[in-house]
């Protein structure tokens, strides 16, 4: 069984990064299956088809994951108790929320049918699956290259750094300070410059630990970065930079909100997916820490009526919900899907995403309870350690501009440039390829041996075996630049590839046989898109306005995001773009009218 998990990001199609099956070879025919130099490979996982978890699980034992709850007159202590319901029933509790009169379990399908008949249970649901969608001195000395695109359509330094040519926030402005904001996603990277002063506590759902990091101890990998990404939007700080893209500014990014206190509430794997009761649990745990704000940049098309109470729970402790809206929009008003839950919920602000020009994401969910948009397309923010790259890439001494391929990994080579036209066999390099190693040029496009489109994975993948030991992917297209292209999913023999746009692929393969030179280099920032990105940036907001006046509740601050926005679509609320732009000076502008 497969499905899709999606952490909230669009941009990259994932196609399976599996190697073809090989192909018989001929008597006499080279396979270089074994390279000499190896390459560390990069996890960046960010769409992949795999098993599903919790089918797997099931599988394994007959049992499904599923949400009880009880009803008001015996949820209390039917909740606390070590044999209730559930267990007498043969059930496996896993987790008991008392305070909800619920409790997550595994279950087989007779023992769930016959909870179903019990009077004292009041509900049965699966426990479904979502995706992705001690505090140091704040550095308050940057650079405004630092300020991203979306940060200024915010406007948020407009409220931090009243003179936009100094990068130093403003002596007693309105940053975040003493607002503490929780973020549930798939963890963070404790070793990124952006984010460890901003970072005070965080709790690990999937691992059961103090150590909410986005890692996976089976595999010793990293995982794609998504809670990352978002929490640094939030709370990045000035001149904190880890490594950055050529030409990018080197002191990294700032948050919209860099003074704020960052708890990070672990609940999505390093695969993506995650499970309702750990958001239940994590709702819980943030409300614990007596946070101001929840972000979550997740979700799933069905609702829970567990986590709705959760939601509502947290709410009446004084939380301000702030989650995407979700990105399985189509631009078209016959086959829009609503929007996503937890967005969906009575009492949560809902975010969806805008593009550089103010415009609607085509991606993004639209529908009634869509209450703000914020940027939300080729968002620049920290991201895993090394988990992006950079490439440059030189034929005859002669730089070349490209792009690394998603998934391949950081590395070098330097050989002779060998042309093998579309990449789509062992032999396509012809007699020159040699198990020494080379630089292949293979041109974008084409059919595999059994009619079905060469992905970029079965390119490399036929290449290698020739004997490359790097490649260069000339793009087909005259106007689509140097492209954005991905091998799929991490894979350990991927080699060191780059794309380059359709002319400079046709004066590469006048340039054969000459000297190429393919080196990526890892970085610590990505541009992501998705209503992901969108809703950390009315987080940030949020967190400034409060900061601004600490006796505001949690109603009062969301009444003045949704008054000030910058109404964009139909005048006035409408189901595309809610109340329109999130505007961070116009808040404040509004909150010092009504108290001066």
């Amino acid at each position: 069984m497969k499905r899709w998990v999606l952490l909230g990001l669009v941009g990259w199609v994932a196609c399976k990064g599996e190697e073809p099956e090989p192909e018989p070879v001929p008597s006499g025919t080279q396979d270089c299956t074994s390279p000499t130099q190896q390459w560390e490979p990069i996890e960046r996982s960010i769409t992949l088809e795999l098993e599903s978890d919790e089918a797997s699980l099931q599988e394994r034992d007959g049992r499904e994951p599923v949400l009880v709850r009880y009803r008001r007159t015996l949820s209390a202590q039917r909740a606390r108790a070590d044999e209730d319901v559930v267990t007498r029933a043969g059930g496996q509790v896993t987790t008991r929320w008392p305070w909800l009169g619920a409790v997550a379990a595994r279950v087989t399908p007779e023992q769930r049918a016959a909870l179903a008949r019990d009077p004292d249970v009041l509900s049965i649901e699966p426990d479904r699956v979502v995706r992705a969608f001690g505090r140091q001195a704040l550095v308050t000395t940057g650079s405004v290259g630092e300020y991203t695109p979306g940060l200024k359509m915010v406007q948020a330094p407009l409220v931090w750094d009243s003179n936009p040519e100094d990068g130093i926030l403003d002596a007693n402005a309105p940053n975040g300070t003493g607002i503490k904001v929780c973020v549930i996603d798939s963890g963070w990277d404790n070793r990124h410059p952006e984010l460890k002063a901003a970072y005070v506590e965080g709790k690990d759902f999937i691992d059961d630990d103090d150590d909410p990091l986005d890692f996976d101890t089976a595999t010793s990998k990293w995982g794609g970065g998504h809670g990352t990404h978002t929490a640094a939007t939030i709370v990045a700080q000035l001149a904190s930079a880890g490594n950055v893209n050529p030409g990018e500014e080197p002191a990294g990014v700032v948050g919209v909100a860099p003074g704020v206190e960052l708890y990070v509430a672990r609940v999505l794997n390093t695969r993506g997916s995650g499970n309702t009761s750990d958001i239940v649990s994590a709702l819980q745990w943030c409300e614990s820490k007596e946070v101001h704000i929840v972000s979550m940049s997740l979700g799933a098309p069905e609702k829970s009526s567990t986590e709705e109470a959760a939601i509502a729970s947290a709410i009446a402790a004084g939380i301000l919900p702030i989650a995407a809206t979700g990105n399985s929009g189509t631009g078209d008003p016959a086959t829009e899907p609503g929007v996503a839950f937890p967005a969906a919920y009575p009492g949560v602000l809902a975010v969806g995403a805008v593009d550089a020009d103010k415009v609607r994401a085509t991606f993004s969910q639209v529908g009634p309870e869509v209450g703000l948009m914020a940027p939300g397309v080729q968002v620049l923010s920290a991201m895993i350690q090394g988990a992006e790259a950079y490439s440059l890439v030189e034929v005859d001494g002669r730089p070349i501009e490209s792009r690394s391929l998603s998934f391949a990994p950081i590395g070098e080579y330097i050989g002779k440039v060998i042309a093998c036209g579309l990449g789509d066999s062992r032999d396509a390099c012809g007699a020159e390829a040699t198990c020494d190693g080379f630089v292949a040029y293979v041109d974008r496009g084409g059919l595999d041996g059994q009619g079905n489109g060469l992905t970029f994975a079965k390119k490399v993948t036929y290449v290698r075996r020739a004997g490359a030991r790097a490649v260069i992917i000339g793009n087909n297209d005259p106007n689509d630049g140097q492209g954005s292209f991905t091998l799929g999913e991490a894979a350990d023999n991927w080699l060191p590839t780059a794309s380059v746009s359709f002319a400079d692929g046709q004066a590469i393969k006048g340039l054969k046989g000459k000297d190429g030179k393919v080196r990526l280099v890892g970085v610590d920032y990505a541009r992501l898109s998705g209503t992901s990105m969108a809703t950390p940036h009315v987080s940030g907001v949020a967190a400034l306005v409060w900061s601004a006046r600490p006796s505001l509740t949690a109603a009062e601050v969301k009444e003045i995001l949704l008054q000030t926005a910058e109404d964009h679509g139909e005048p006035g609320p409408d189901n595309i773009y809610g109340r329109g732009l999130v505007q961070a000076k116009a808040a404040l502008d509004e909150l010092r009218q009504r108290y001066p």
